[in-house]
């Protein structure tokens, strides 16, 4: 019996349904109204009101099954990693203002940018990004640390804000997965029965071609402008930005780093800032909590429609199809297939699971943890893009597509797992984990 389906509720195809019609409405309306000529067709729509169909659709679902739609909904949007996820957002947001408030911005520019090699911002930024979340063992406090820093970079070099968000998320990305205190790494390497070490190899041999072909790439893609220059500024107003990166690295937890930073941020503002009182500050946090207001609604909503998704046999369902697929293929390719596509599809459906038939554990652990970071990079609804999106003002899908990383790492992998397999002696040892059903 699948544990993600309540006793009495069969796997269903059309549980998913909820969520491709939040996509069509979404994508389909900003689409449309970027047809028009609306320069932000992706805002007239707004993702919290687009989901609100795929919600109802849900309930009925849920309703007819027999289930309980409105405690089933409100269980998924009170979930711990939901409700942390929401207060990562609001301190962020937080930050980001005060931070601008303070003139922190302006003193990145006169402390050096002007001065670093155009070339070279944005694989800096994919490289720090990648460091910190080595070491944090998470994308979302990665990118809530380092994205303030990368808009700084951004306004003050005439970069993209989009590909500059895009380095940050790919660094991020990058160290997530070959953390080894990530928790999608231990979860993956717990599964299939390896040990971490053995599956960091086998991500290593995937990631570090893609993170090398992801530095060439930043290096030519990136046309900046020339540095207005400024005023001297003090020095004192970046080490908000330099406490928050350095609490990161030491691993302290990602709401305490924000919080520390903020305060910082508000004291430092107190003391160097014209005209910032208390009155002041507290009007820039609150700013910044109300940028972070459609983000944490929809993060609220999703959660509650993959609850429901979840419920009502949805995940089970491509469980049990994906399953089939590698039963009937029973060869290294087609599990290492199988693998990919059940931890990429129940990623884009808020959930995990995996199938593993002919292929070394560390191997399926190693597949299964970069194929739900790839998808996780890339999702223009997914925490780690809403966020980066949220904090610069950008189109979720136009940050998507200049996630160069995650983009390379799923071309890389998916070209190793159609690579003619050689025989090894790992073969006889190879998990098997059925499909469940």
């Amino acid at each position: 019996m699948n544990k993600a389906v309540p006793p009495g509720v069969p796997p269903s195809a059309v549980a998913l349904a909820p969520l491709l019609l939040f996509l069509a409405l979404f994508f389909g309306a900003g689409l449309y109204f970027t047809a028009q000529g609306e320069a932000m067709g992706f805002y007239q729509l707004r993702a919290p009101v687009a989901i609100l169909p795929a919600l109802a659709l849900a309930a009925f679902i849920a309703w007819r099954r027999k289930l309980k739609p409105l405690e089933t909904l409100l269980k998924g949007m009170g979930d711990h990693n939901v409700v942390l996820m929401c207060l990562i957002f609001l301190l962020a947001g937080g930050f980001v203002e005060v931070s601008k408030a303070i003139g922190a911005v302006d003193a990145i520019v006169s402390l050096g940018i002007g001065n670093v090699h155009p070339a070279l911002l944005l694989p800096a930024l994919f490289a720090v990004a990648g460091f910190i979340s080595l070491s944090l063992g998470t994308s979302m406090g990665t990118i809530a640390a380092v994205a303030p820093i990368a808009l700084g970079v951004s306004d003050a070099s005439g970069l993209d804000r989009a590909l500059v968000l895009g380095a940050v998320i790919g660094g991020a990305t990058f160290g997530d997965n070959l953390s080894v205190i990530s928790d999608t790494a231990i979860v993956a390497s717990r599964t299939q029965g390896c040990s971490m070490r053995d599956k960091f190899r086998e991500n290593l041999k995937l990631a570090l071609p893609a993170a090398v072909l992801t530095l060439i790439v930043l290096g030519f893609v990136g046309e900046t402008a020339p540095v207005q220059t400024l005023e001297p500024a003090s020095p004192w107003l970046v080490l908000p930005y330099v406490v928050v990166l350095v609490l990161a690295v030491l691993g302290l937890d990602v709401i305490l780093v924000l919080g520390i930073g903020l305060v910082l941020a508000g004291f430092i503002g107190a003391c160097l800032a014209d005209d910032f009182g208390f009155a002041a500050y507290a009007t820039h946090i609150w700013d910044g909590f109300e940028s972070m207001v459609e983000i944490i609604l929809l993060s609220l909503l999703v959660g509650g429609l993959g609850a429901l998704m979840k419920a009502t046999g949805g995940l089970a369902w491509l469980a049990r199809v994906i399953g089939r697929f590698a039963r009937g293929h029973k060869s290294r390719r087609a599990g290492e297939i199988s693998i990919a596509a059940l931890s990429a599809t129940t990623d884009a459906f808020t959930a995990n699971n995996t199938v593993a038939i002919g292929v070394p554990p560390a191997r399926a652990a190693s597949v299964l943890d970069i194929l739900a970071c790839v998808t996780q990079g890339l999702l223009p609804y997914g925490a780690q893009i809403l966020l980066a999106a949220s904090l610069g003002a950008v189109s979720p899908l136009a940050i998507a597509g200049k996630v160069h990383y995650a983009w390379l790492l799923g071309a890389v992998t998916i070209s190793f797992m159609l690579w003619p397999a050689r025989k090894s002696s790992h073969e006889s040892s190879s998990a098997v984990v059925p499909a469940e059903s």
